[in-house]
This record gives structure tokens, sequence and C-alpha cells, in this order.
């Protein structure tokens, strides 16, 4: 039995060598390689095999460089660490008892990644580092790059090597990918649907996956707000509530700038046009100065469905062009051409990684199987 489909073009693979560089880059990538040392396989070694008798769809990615989105920069994160927990929560102590007690440790195989439902691929290079981080004589292979549609019953890549560390590594890359897909999925129908507006995300994140979540949203299209506390200053309505308003918010947070020489940005979030005035009556200039307002909430739903983004267009036309605009709060895929449509530089919104629907994929070493059982459930 082969398990190998025909594929019309030489698969793409992946470097993650550069995988820490600046972030929001877009970088050439060279072929992926890694030292590790060389398993010892006898003349008894066990293939997997199978006899494909279907034409199995195979995604390909147009054009002849492949490029990667590297992930956003964080002073403190770690994502091998982040991967090694992940590999270490499913194994435990013991390791994959299911794998080692039915898979004699020479058997080797291969299996193929299956979309069961179209969207956007995102996690390759992460699924890359995983693959690596279990066994590094593993061989990946991808038809597809990170940020390429997928269409339902793709096979977009595939693993070969031993059996029992392709199976200890498939479920950590499928979370992974799965969630990252869905982020990436929802995120470029909203930054399309924003145009010309730009999709930023929010802090609302999976705790621990703060960067893999923004990562997915720069696969996505869309652009990353801050990363935590420590990069940007973002007053909001429980800041200005403790501080005495608006105006001795910015005085406070420009005084302090200053003192330790952070030229760091400054949003102020804002409820109504009177603070909107106020905002741009004490904006500033030089270190300390607001870089941006808020507009929160300013998009009244309408019990149509519809909504009313009037408020919304005044404020940004009591802006004009004096700082960036966001606007945040009643952003869907149905309100947000309206929201978009009214000059705001930016729009953000929590949903697309607190509320994430991963995109279905499988990774099966029977993939006529696999693919007939998806089709049977209407799953492939």
């Amino acid at each position: 039995m082969s398990l190998r489909a025909s594929t019309p073009q030489t698969p793409l693979r992946f470097s993650f060598n550069r995988l820490f560089s600046s972030a929001n880059a877009r970088h050439t990538s060279p072929s992926f390689s890694c030292t590790c040392l060389p398993r010892s396989i006898d003349r008894r070694t066990l293939t997997v095999r199978m006899n494909s008798l279907m034409e199995p769809q195979v995604a390909t990615s147009t054009g002849n460089t492949s490029t990667h989105i590297s992930p956003p920069l964080h002073p403190t994160y770690n994502i091998k660490h982040v991967i090694q927990e992940a590999l270490l929560e499913d194994s435990g102590i013991e390791g994959d008892i299911t794998s080692i007690a039915t898979i004699p440790e020479n058997v080797q195989a291969e299996a193929q990644f299956l979309a069961k439902d179209s969207g956007v691929v995102a996690g390759i290079e992460m699924a890359n580092m995983i693959f690596n981080e279990v066994d590094c004589s593993l061989k990946v292979k991808w038809y597809v790059q990170d940020g390429h549609p997928l269409r339902k019953g793709a096979l977009f890549g595939s693993v070969s090597g031993s059996a029992r560390s392709i199976l200890r590594a498939e479920r950590v890359v499928l979370n992974f990918m799965q969630r990252m897909s869905g982020i990436a999925t929802l995120t470029k129908a909203m930054a399309e649907a924003a145009k010309p507006a730009r999709m930023l995300e929010t802090r609302k994140t999976v705790p621990g996956l703060r960067v893999i979540d923004k990562w997915a949203v720069l696969i996505g299209g869309g652009e990353n707000h801050r990363l935590g506390l420590f990069d940007m200053v973002l007053v909001k309505d429980n800041h200005i509530a403790v501080a005495g308003g608006v105006a001795n918010a910015i005085r406070a947070v420009t005084e302090y700038l200053r003192k330790h020489n952070l030229d760091v940005g400054v949003e102020i979030e804002t409820r109504t046009l009177e603070e909107v005035e106020e905002v741009l009556a004490n904006k500033g200039e030089g270190i300390g100065r607001v870089t941006r307002i808020m507009l929160d909430n300013m998009v009244v739903p309408l019990s149509n469905g519809d909504v009313d983004v009037s408020m919304l267009k005044q404020a940004v036309e009591l802006v004009d062009g004096q700082l960036e605009t966001e606007a945040s709060g009643n952003v869907t895929l149905e309100t947000i051409g309206k929201i978009g449509a009214t000059g705001v530089t930016f729009i953000s919104s929590g949903a697309l990684t607190h509320s994430v629907k991963a995109l279905d994929i499988s990774l099966n070493v029977d993939t006529e199987l696999a693919t007939s059982v998806g089709r049977r459930t209407k799953r492939a």
C-alpha cells in the first residue's frame, strides 16, 4: 500500500531559522534543514503503504518563491518553550503508550494533511517546529504556504518518517494549526470587508498563546495591536475614572513617559464626542503625545439588525486626521463594511481571537479511507 499522493509541482519547504526576525516582515525562505543523530533502521524496517484508488485534490501555491510571516517580537515569549510544554502536557512521563504498544519502533509511515473545511491555512511554520522538536529526522513537505486559501477536501502537506513520532506530534500540530487557521480565516474575511480601514485584534487571547494568536492574525492579513501592557499606553475608561478625567490622565501619561524617556504610542479611549474634543485639546507634542484615539461603542445597533454609524462618522470628522482613529464595539462581519466606510484608520475586534472557530484539519496515514469517510459525513 502506498500513501504517496502524486503532486503537480515540487512541494514548498519552509525555513524557520529566521522565525524570530522583525515583526510583521515577509521573507524569502530557503529550504529547512536540521541536525540530528541518524536513526539506525535495520533491514527488517517496516513501511506503512497504501494503494491509492482515487485521485485526491492536492492544494498548490502559485508563484515560484515561498514566503513566511514572522511572529510578532515579544521580549519574554519563547515559542520553543510553548511547544515543549504542549508536548509534555500530551505525552506526560510515560509517552504515547498507545503507539508504543501497537506500533513497532522501526515502522515508517507517511501521513497527509487534509483540509476538511475551506479557509485560510496558518501554522505551517509552527508545525515544522513541532515536528522538529519531536523528531528532527521527520521529513515535512508542504504544497502551500501560510496564508494560502484552502478548499475543503484538499491535501496540502505531508510528513514521513517514524510512525511513532508522527503520531506523538499529530494532536499538538493539529491543535495549533486548527486554531491558527481559524483565526487567520476570520481575520482575512474581516480585513477584506473593513477596507480601507485596517484590521486589528486585541489582548483577548488564550493565556500563554498571545504571540501564537497574534501571529495567526498577521497571517490572515490583519495587523497587531499592542502585544501587552508594556509596549503601548492605552488609557481606558477605568484609568480615566481613577485619574479624575481625560485631561488628568493624559497629563500623567506625558509626565511619566518623559521622565523615563519612553517614546511609545499613546491611545486614549473615548465614549462621547465631548471626550473626543477633550483629547484633541490635550493631545500634546513630542514624547508622551497622544498618537491614537479609540472611538468606543460609537456604533449603535438598530432593531432591524443594521447599525447607526453617524456618531462614529462625526467623531472621525472632529479628529480630521490629527490622530489615528480606532473604532471598537459592535464589530461583526455584517457591520464592519459600514464602519470602515466612515474613514477610521483602524477597526479592532476581540472576536478574532476570543471567539474563533477552529478550521477542521486532519492528518491521516490512510488518506483514502479518511477522504472517503469525510465525504460520507460531508466533512471533506
